[in-house]
């Protein structure tokens, strides 16, 4: 049975997205409902976090800025020769 791709998501085969999708590439409107053309169940991705395709969302990054003795620094430096 092969069915197209509009009639998979007529049939319940794709999940709606959820409201952290909007914004996705990866988001199709078919019948007036929108879809992920990628994952079946969207809100699933979202459960712990950033779903790995989003394509609007970039992960923040946290840096810290460490103090270092510029002493140990350079003895460390002599010691790497």
């Amino acid at each position: 049975m092969n069915m197209t791709t509009s009639e998979m998501y007529a049939a319940g085969v794709f999940s709606p997205v959820v409201e952290k999708c909007e914004g996705c590439d990866r988001v199709i409107e078919v019948e007036a409902q929108k879809f992920c053309k990628t994952y079946t169940t969207p809100a699933a991705k979202w459960k712990l976090g950033i779903c790995n395709f989003a394509s609007h969302v970039k992960p923040e990054i946290a840096t810290s800025n460490v103090k270092i003795n510029p002493l140990k620094a350079s003895k460390r430096a002599m010691a790497k020769r």
